[in-house]
């Protein structure tokens, strides 16, 4: 995934990006996200209250059964058609969500002879849909990489998005750094691969308070780009 209109340059260097908690906040995609299949159980199902259920439980650490839960706490039967219908919703929605205001600044302001790119996990159809909703091509992002493009074996921690990189923009390791927020997954191949490594924990972010015992840990730790 790449930007139609750009021409490869001279590069000095290349900042990478995570995408989820990184360049934005993900509890507001899954916000999103949740109010989307709510308006669909509405339309669909003849539901009016699933969406502050789902919502609800969002915000008190659900992460793994808000559908079903929330279904059933309406009396429907959560069959796993109903459930897949849902997650589709979910994924294909048009997400509303925004790059957050140092990241804005950020690109405002690009460092000369630095190209950036993005390396992002999850399902490609809803990562492809943030990078078009955040805009990121009309930023300066050069190189957006969905890791799913491979299948889920090449999610995070694999290497194979940040080998790709490298031979995109045809620089060393050393000239690259990867800016992402979870440290169980992030960092351990581009600190194989030697390149420079930072973990952002933005307040707000669903990793925020995730220890850094047994991961690889970054070699730096920000909490926006502005300190970078």
């Amino acid at each position: 995934m790449t930007n139609g209109r750009w021409r490869k340059p001279a590069f000095d260097r290349v900042i990478v990006f995570d995408l989820d908690d990184t360049l934005y906040l993900e509890r507001n995609y899954v916000e999103s996200g949740l109010r989307a299949v709510g308006a669909w159980a509405r339309a669909c199902l003849g539901l009016d209250g699933l969406e502050p259920m789902m919502l609800a439980r969002f915000a008190a650490g659900n992460r793994t059964r808000i559908f079903d839960d929330s279904l059933a706490a309406a009396g429907v039967a959560p069959a796993p058609a109903l459930i897949a219908r849902m997650l589709s919703v979910y994924r294909q929605h048009r997400p509303a969500i925004h790059l957050e205001a140092d990241v804005e600044a950020f690109f405002d302001c690009p460092a000369p002879r630095t190209g950036f790119a993005v390396i992002t996990d999850g399902f490609i159809d809803a990562q492809r849909r943030k990078i078009r909703a955040l805009d990121l091509f009309s930023r300066g992002i050069a190189l957006g990489i969905c890791t799913d493009r491979w299948g889920r074996d090449a999610w995070k921690p694999h290497p194979r998005a940040y080998l790709h990189a490298q031979a995109f923009f045809g620089l060393e390791p050393e000239c690259f750094t990867y800016v992402a927020d979870n440290p169980a997954k992030d960092f351990h191949a581009p600190i194989v691969l030697g390149w420079d490594t930072v973990r952002i924990v933005r307040p707000g972010s669903l990793h925020e308070g995730a220890a850094c015992e047994k991961t690889a840990q970054a070699h730096r730790v920000i909490d926006n780009l502005q300190q970078f």
